[in-house]
């Protein structure tokens, strides 16, 4: 009667334990898929956000577009296919002969810039008056005021920051900051130091102004007039 009653202990023993192992088993077995699917959940959000992350870095800024309706009349310049400043000079010029605008487009680290240029047709146009206090030349990488004046590149936002807060006092800087227009020249073409003052320029004008109303034209140097001769050299 002990034997059967210990047979029959073991055996009730055996089966708990075996219930109990199941239900740990199956626990384990729900505990990783519940890990799994966490880990996947995560690494689905970190692929997300990062996608969202590289859209977002990406800016675009418009510079010199002084009617956003005109955007569509812009016609790119693409640098690689001028040998020298004069073939660049002559097909801005004939964009804007066709009632278009010139543009370059530039990226400068995440942002990319779109430049427009204000370039006159001067087959429809005789002469135009432009008053010299009211021009700021960039010639070489030189900044260049009234061919009296000359600072290096780096200066370029303190130049343009006391044009604009001239306000007419001082007759030699500009007399209206809307009025204020930026000739860039080169003697020797090359594309990355075009590139890189547009870049400068454009950042300057904007960190002065909190502006992108820009007004650049790609120009030809004009040599200023020879001095006036001496009395004594007048036969």
């Amino acid at each position: 009667m002990k034997f059967l009653i210990n047979k029959l202990s073991t055996k009730v023993n055996i089966n708990a334990i075996w219930r109990v192992y199941n239900r740990c088993d199956a626990y384990k077995m729900g505990t990783n898929i519940k890990i799994s699917f966490l880990i996947l959940l995560i690494l689905t959000i970190i692929g997300c956000s990062k996608s969202d992350k590289k859209e977002k870095q990406l800016i675009k800024i418009e510079f010199g577009n002084l009617d956003s309706k005109n955007d569509s009349l812009g016609v790119e310049l693409e640098l690689n296919r001028f040998k020298n400043w004069k073939e660049l000079i002559d097909r801005t010029e004939r964009i804007s002969c066709n009632d278009s605008l010139p543009k370059i487009t530039i990226k400068s680290g995440n942002i990319i810039k779109t430049i427009y240029f204000q370039n006159p047709c001067w087959k429809d146009v005789g002469c135009i008056l432009i008053k010299q206090r009211n021009v700021i030349e960039i010639h070489n990488d030189t900044i260049n005021k009234s061919d009296m004046n000359f600072y290096p590149l780096d200066s370029l936002q303190g130049v343009i920051k006391r044009d604009i807060e001239n306000n007419g006092k001082d007759p030699d800087l500009c007399d209206n900051p809307e009025k204020l227009l930026f000739f860039v020249t080169y003697d020797n073409y090359q594309i990355e130091h075009l590139s890189k003052t547009l870049d400068i320029l454009t950042e300057s004008y904007s960190r002065i102004t909190n502006k992108t109303d820009i007004i650049i034209w790609l120009n030809d140097k004009i040599p200023p007039p020879p001095p006036p001769k001496e009395l004594n050299d007048i036969e």
